[in-house]
């Protein structure tokens, strides 16, 4: 007994002394690490939300074609990081096209099947009483000039795809990634590395919808519900790159959380949610009142606010999700089922965003639009 309570003592001894002598661990990082993959079309989104919010840490934005073209996307990150003093932060552009899917491809599916409400920058049809501005230029080196001014900066030289696999290889597991625009750079990354979806910490999108219905009054949500009242199934983010999609969601991704369009219908920017953003005058508040158009559903905002704020979540689900890529009439539809219905093809369980509490979401978004702008206010 005498001796074995002579080696618990030396071991306890050895024990200390190799602690004391120990480096201490390195601190875990302060800030949670995002990439924002976006085809940004202004102050709204979610990158800005994400460049406001001080225990964040935004690696980069990649840019895509979507609602605009990739160039134009491109200006206008690099437009709001000027804004907000944060010209450190890189823009990475990406693919100008979808994989596939084409506007000559797109007038032959329209001529079996109808017209697309909107088609992004190949829009070609735009009745009369349309409130919301139409996209641009169907030339995808045409970049207009913006609303809340030019950039000076310039871009990275990088490419969108190379740039997030070298990132998420950098930081394993640490990185979250937002998709707020067509799939097409996630795919192409997917295609380049197939280890990258798997070493993504966690992946948030806007994109699908399930059942979405008329939430608001007024003629704004009146005209964006003609894009869901008769195909409930189709979204745009979607739609533009389909098979991009059907990559995205077959990738091993850790955690996938989707942000159909159904909980965007309870949104809106208002000339009255503007008007509350006034008193703070930053530069970025002051650019708020003229530089973004009211009337348009807070589509990504839910995506960025749903992450930083969970509590303004009031209804979410578990569903395997999945897209149509046959050129039939269901091209670039949303595909889901329950676990006990789905097909065991490749989906995966996504938890997905249904509705959210509006008022606590504005109030969560005034206080970060409202906060200084700048590297020194992070």
């Amino acid at each position: 007994m005498r001796t074995m309570k002579i080696m618990l003592g030396a071991l306890a001894l050895m024990l200390g002394v190799q602690g004391a002598n120990a480096k201490p661990a390195a601190p875990a990082s302060p800030k949670r690490l995002v990439i924002v993959d976006d085809d940004m079309i202004g102050l709204n989104g979610v990158p800005l939300l994400l460049l406001q919010s001080p225990d964040v840490e935004v690696l980069g934005i990649t840019t895509t074609s979507g609602s605009v073209w990739r160039d134009t996307a491109t200006a206008y990150a690099l437009r709001t990081l000027e804004i907000l003093g944060r010209t450190d932060v890189p823009v990475v552009p990406g693919a100008t096209f979808p994989l596939l899917n084409s506007a000559e491809a797109t007038k032959r599916w329209e001529g079996q099947y109808g017209r697309l409400v909107f088609k992004g920058p190949w829009t070609d049809y735009w009745p009369g009483d349309t409130i919301q501005e139409h996209p641009g230029s169907t030339d995808p080196t045409k970049v207009p000039d913006l609303p809340i001014g030019n950039p000076r900066t310039k871009p990275s030289a990088e490419i969108a795809a190379a740039f997030l696999v070298r990132m998420v290889k950098a930081h394993p597991g640490e990185i979250t990634l937002f998709a707020t625009g067509p799939m097409t750079n996630i795919a192409i990354a997917q295609s380049l590395d197939p280890s990258f979806a798997a070493n993504v910490k966690e992946i948030l999108y806007m994109g699908g919808s399930l059942a979405p219905h008329q939430v608001l009054e007024g003629p704004s949500a009146e005209q964006f519900a003609r894009e869901f009242v008769n195909s409930p199934r189709r979204e745009f983010n979607i739609r533009w790159d389909p098979e991009a999609a059907k990559i995205f969601a077959h990738a091993p991704w850790k955690k996938i959380t989707m942000n159909p369009v159904d909980p965007s219908t309870g949104t809106q920017w208002t000339r009255a949610f503007l008007d509350e953003l006034k008193p703070a005058h930053t530069p970025l508040t002051d650019l708020f009142q003229t530089g973004l158009e009211p009337g348009y559903p807070m589509w990504d905002e839910i995506v960025a606010m749903a992450w930083l704020n969970p509590e303004i979540v009031t209804k979410d689900e578990t569903l395997w999700v999945d897209f149509e890529t046959s050129q039939t009439a269901a091209y670039g539809d949303t595909l889901s089922w329950t676990e006990a219905y789905r097909p065991h093809l490749g989906e995966q369980a996504q938890r997905v965003i249904l509705s959210v509490d509006r008022a606590k979401m504005e109030a969560a978004m005034a206080r970060l639009y409202m906060r200084p702008v700048g590297k020194a206010a992070q």
